[in-house]
């Protein structure tokens, strides 16, 4: 069962509850649970005991009776004290909407940092109330046991072993994230950018993020597809050479414990040269996701690129009516950083990649340069780190005009200075 609590206006959001409940579905059903009942239960206010009323909490408890539910899923924040409440009226399992999120990120972690970080995640929720799931550390497939468990028992005992496991993940964390220094540190030396793609759950990034670079990373019509951050190396229409880099889907109301584990896989958005925030126009909810995922970027520190304006890639035009494409389009024209694509046909993604070129060159410096066609390490460091705009060539010279970054410009300088050496 999933129940969607429908606050008052003032705290429900821009989203209709509708909406939310339709999500929760989602999420529950990404981790091959079967819903047989879903519903939105309006909530005047908040109850300190079940959060919901208690006409709400017994006739739902006929509704579990009746169907002989083992699960029910409430979409908002539980309290322990709630939790424990909704399971002894209802008489089965409950966990909230932060249990289902993180169950799904524990089945799909892949990689160790991932996995490391949904842990810490995990256990930092489950420290705040009752243990009944340290077995799930011992268990050989994915998830966080929030869907069953040992029992109440040792809980003070589980309490100090968490507190160790806790210490100890923090400790392997900080040594993946200093490998991962190293790693940005390798790539600084060759300095490709990055562009990042980031967006809603579901929006289509690990489509489009394929068909930029034919690479084959997992893509379904599901929640939380991809999980772990994926880099490939992919060139522009001017013969750039750049870094793509795929990012866990965002979620409105994410668990906070999330959003703190997760930000060092976010880093590489942090990192990123331009920001491709991927859209889901097809989406009914379209603008209250976008809303969401500008503001998780903000929490990051990413409030200036955000307030200067992000990429938008508006993607699955594929999935519009006519007149919803049309409209789309229109809106498009309007704002030159959106650019409507679909990542499943290919329409508009060579528009995407111009936007990309035209992008990362602003800011860069305008050089005149004059070469002597001899010094042919100095001709090839100008194409591999530069854009050459123009060139001709007469016996002994060439005549170069190269858009370079800033600090490329700075290097050619020296370069020159030190009488051409790289």
């Amino acid at each position: 069962m999933v129940v969607h609590p429908a606050l008052k206006a003032a705290e429900g959001g821009i989203r209709l509850p509708e909406a939310r409940l339709g999500e929760a579905v989602g999420l529950t059903q990404a981790i091959d649970l079967d819903v047989v009942q879903a519903e939105v239960v309006p909530v005047s206010k908040r109850r300190p005991a079940t959060l919901l009323g208690k006409g709400a909490v017994e006739r739902l408890a006929e509704t579990v009776k009746a169907n002989e539910i083992g699960l029910a899923v409430v979409d908002g924040h539980l309290s322990p004290v709630q939790q424990r409440n909704l399971e002894k009226a209802w008489d089965c399992k409950v966990i909230d909407r932060t249990g289902l999120i993180l169950e799904i990120f524990g089945e799909r972690a892949r990689t160790r940092e991932g996995s490391l970080q949904v842990e810490l995640a995990a256990l930092s929720y489950q420290r705040s109330r009752l243990v009944r799931s340290w077995t799930h550390l011992e268990r050989q497939r994915g998830g966080f046991g929030f869907l069953g468990g040992p029992g109440e028992t040792q809980i003070e005992a589980d309490r100090r072993m968490i507190g160790e496991r806790i210490v100890k993940l923090k400790r392997e964390l900080e040594e993946v994230k200093r490998t991962r220094e190293l790693h940005r540190s390798a790539r600084r030396k060759i300095p490709y950018p990055i562009i990042a793609l980031v967006g809603y759950t579901n929006a289509g990034k690990s489509t489009l993020f394929n068909r930029l670079t034919r690479a084959e990373v997992l893509a379904k019509d599901m929640l939380f597809a991809t999980l772990d951050p994926t880099m490939r190396g992919l060139k522009l229409p001017s013969g750039r050479d750049v870094i793509l880099s795929d990012t866990v889907g965002f979620v409105s109301d994410l668990p906070h414990e999330l959003v703190a584990a997760f930000r060092a896989t976010l880093e590489e958005v942090l990192e990123a040269d331009v920001v491709v925030h991927v859209r889901d126009v097809a989406h009914p909810d379209t603008e209250a996701q976008a809303a969401d995922v500008e503001a998780v970027l903000k929490d990051l520190g990413l409030s200036e690129a955000v307030d200067r304006g992000l990429v938008e890639a508006l993607n699955k035009i594929d999935l519009l009516a006519e007149s919803e494409r049309v409209e789309v389009l229109n809106q498009a024209k309007r704002r030159p950083l959106a650019l409507p694509v679909s990542a499943i046909t290919g329409e508009g993604v060579e528009d995407l990649l111009a936007c990309l070129d035209e992008r990362l060159s602003q800011g860069r410096e305008v050089l005149d340069v004059t070469l002597p066609l001899s010094d042919g390490a100095g001709i090839s460091w100008l194409y591999r780190h530069g854009e050459v705009t123009a060139r001709h060539d007469d016996d002994t010279t060439a005549h170069m005009q190269v858009r370079l970054d800033p600090v490329d410009a700075q290097r050619f300088h020296q370069r020159q200075a030190e009488g051409g050496r790289s």
